[in-house]
């Protein structure tokens, strides 16, 4: 393939699939990060907690638990914190 080839269908559909994917896994993690900066009050501490490991979270950190698609999961547990 060639900078000129034109990209086919499927692999076009396959590459926008992934870019949704990819989207929704970044949205979900700011969404997160959002949440905890509140609670520790700036980036470098809310990011220092995304990724030390969970015991609420099955040992994961919140980081993998977000890219595993449970965010909903991870966000409960961090507005649990604020109470």
């Amino acid at each position: 393939m060639t900078s000129e080839d034109p990209i086919k269908p499927d692999a076009f559909a396959a590459l926008k699939e992934r870019f949704g994917q990819q989207s929704r896994k970044a949205q979900a993690y700011y969404t997160v990060m959002h949440e905890v900066r509140a609670i520790v009050g700036n980036d470098d501490a809310a990011s220092a907690w995304m990724n030390e490991a969970q015991g609420a979270l099955g040992g994961k950190s919140a980081a993998e638990a977000v890219g595993e698609g449970r965010e909903d999961e991870v966000l409960a547990f961090v507005r649990s914190l604020k109470k």
